[in-house]
């Protein structure tokens, strides 16, 4: 059986995961000088398909996370 510590180790990481992806298919982010050869490829066309669903999955493993982290560490003090 997997642990409340797992999960929140295995959102944890998931979080730079989503985070990652976010930063990669962001045209704000890449639109920069080192980015304009990227936002042509066709690479990141097939990864920004997907950009609204990095987003969720962002904010899903977000909510995760700090709920299993308030609720084995409780509330900073």
């Amino acid at each position: 059986m997997v642990s409340a510590t797992q999960v929140l180790f295995i959102a944890g990481i998931t979080n730079l995961i989503f985070l990652v992806l976010v930063a990669l298919t962001c045209r704000c982010i890449t639109g920069f000088k080192f980015g304009i050869k990227w936002l042509q490829k066709s690479k990141f066309k097939k990864l920004y398909d997907w950009h609204c669903y990095y987003w969720i999955g962002f904010f899903v493993s977000v909510i995760i996370h700090t709920f299993l982290a308030f609720y084995l560490f409780g509330w900073p003090s």
